[in-house]
């Protein structure tokens, strides 16, 4: 039975608690002790550390708080647990400890689901449990509805997205999900902190919305009578910024793109992009390289991580393949030899690879390498050296100018960074925005558009620079072995439930 279902089925029950618990707030505020009055309490401890340091803290008075999440009462004692933002510890509430009045109060007044301070002593039972012998217990806050394992546990996936609060109360493996993001976003910034990166900030309201290939979405600026976008990404402001002398930049933000949801992709999600001039990709992947591997070992422990029961080695020097030797790899085809649009799109059509009109050559060896090699890379895995049609934004090879300096970061057959030497010719560059910018008149509304701004900047003359963006939504289900983009999203974008 569905939770949903469980839930309708046990609807009166629940209305029926819910009364209850209203008219014990009734009775407490009428009593004068209304729990919504207390402002503070004084928390001294956690529970992970006290049982972890038992031998320390063993008779030691500790005051903890957080939610009651089982209560046994068994006349003159009871046991309960309490939830803290660290884990759970039990504790021992006896009559004799605590008074008389009290002890009546804990057991009429308090139920599951409460913010309650305890304080006393720590101990150990009989049975071997790292305990507190309560002293004083108070409540702070009450709680005025029905926790869901009332009623066989918050199991249902949407209903957990949609109420993440309940989630991570009832779920201590989804609190650590996040605890870990958080580490990570700190590793992050230690790391490039460390290699005289400078962190930024650019805007996220912007009139032109580049730097990736991406519907942006739309809205409108009363004052100023304008219409402008939501960032796609953080490309071209901090590029600028490289013009500008600051050399080495970073900025991890929300960007927003206005496209499907799948497992992998939310249109609101978090993106590191970070440049450093007088460098090139080959210094991009030697730092990304570095950074994944420093993660592992700082965020899990080890460099060899498990993500849905397959090993990756984070360890050994990541493989390094080109776009078109990696096709070749996979498919016998060599690209190299495809001299022609026409021989390209004949292939295409060989293989039952659909393309649109406008496509060219480098489009079309792209849908080949997404069709036949991304499914195969699943140790980390370097694919470089891309077709200049669908790299606007990326410096040429010198011996090979239809292609370019970029590089994608493949793991679990899923991209995870992407990188170039940035083209800094503004002759060039403007011919490549032109070429977007016919893209978008026959209709493409993902292609670039021209931004005489930043060509401007290009024009007083950008150092050699690599950079590199990684979404850290997916780096994160890499390290939490999360099998879907939500699970590390504390509030993604869902359905509205009146639709």
């Amino acid at each position: 039975m569905s939770e949903e279902r469980t839930n309708q089925k046990n609807q009166p029950e629940i209305n029926e608690i819910i009364q209850v618990k209203k008219q014990k707030l009734t009775d407490l505020q009428t009593a004068g002790k209304d729990p919504f009055q207390i402002t503070t309490y004084d928390v001294t401890h956690h529970s992970i550390p006290i049982k972890e340091n038992f031998e320390q803290m063993e008779g030691k008075e500790v005051s903890v708080a957080g939610r009651m999440m089982n209560k046994r009462v068994m006349g003159k004692a009871s046991f309960i647990n309490v939830q803290d933002k660290l884990g759970s510890i039990q504790a021992y509430v006896q009559r004799d400890a605590i008074g008389e009045e009290t002890y009546t109060e804990f057991k009429k007044m308090m139920d599951v689901g409460d913010i309650i301070g305890i304080k006393g002593t720590v101990f150990q039972t009989k049975a071997g449990e790292i305990s507190i012998h309560a002293s004083e217990i108070v409540l702070l806050s009450k709680c005025l509805n029905v926790l869901p394992e009332k009623f066989h546990g918050l199991t249902d996936t949407d209903a957990r997205y949609r109420q993440r609060y309940l989630d991570l109360m009832m779920n201590p493996e989804v609190k650590e999900t996040f605890i870990k993001r958080s580490m990570i976003l700190r590793e992050i910034r230690n790391f490039l902190d460390g290699k005289d990166f400078m962190e930024v900030e650019t805007p996220v309201l912007v009139a032109n919305a580049g730097g990736a290939a991406a519907r942006p979405f739309q809205t409108h600026h009363n004052s100023l009578d304008m219409d402008i976008n939501l960032r796609i990404s953080l490309e071209l402001y901090l590029k600028r910024l490289i013009v500008g002398g600051l050399e080495r930049v970073y900025e991890i933000g929300r960007v927003f793109r206005n496209e499907g949801l799948s497992v992998r992709h939310n249109p609101e999600f978090t993106l590191l992009e970070l440049y450093q001039a007088y460098t090139d990709y080959h210094g991009m992947m030697d730092l990304t390289e570095e950074m994944f591997r420093t993660l592992a070992q700082k965020v899990c422990g080890s460099t060899k991580i498990t993500y849905e029961e397959t090993e990756i080695d984070l360890g050994k020097p990541f493989e390094r393949i080109s776009m078109v030797d990696a096709i070749k790899k996979y498919t016998g085809i060599d690209f190299h030899t495809i001299t022609t649009e026409e021989q390209a799109k004949s292939l295409a059509k060989e293989r039952g690879i659909a393309f649109e009109d406008h496509h060219k050559k480098g489009d079309i060896i792209n849908l080949f390498f997404e069709e036949y090699v991304e499914e195969h890379l699943v140790q980390p895995t370097f694919v470089i050296d891309h077709p200049v049609e669908i790299s606007p934004l990326t410096k040429r090879k010198p011996d090979l100018p239809d292609y370019v300096e970029r590089f994608e970061l493949f793991i679990t057959c899923r991209e995870m960074a992407n990188a170039y030497s940035e083209l800094n010719d503004p002759i060039d560059q403007r011919k490549r925005f032109e070429a977007q910018e016919a893209l978008r008149a026959a209709g493409d509304e993902e292609a670039n558009a021209m931004d005489e701004d930043f060509l401007n900047a290009l024009s007083y003359g950008m150092p050699p620079t690599g950079g590199i963006g990684i979404g850290i939504d997916r780096l994160v289900m890499l390290l939490t072995d999360s099998a879907a983009i939500r699970d590390v999203l504390l509030f993604p974008t869902m359905k509205s439930l009146d639709k």
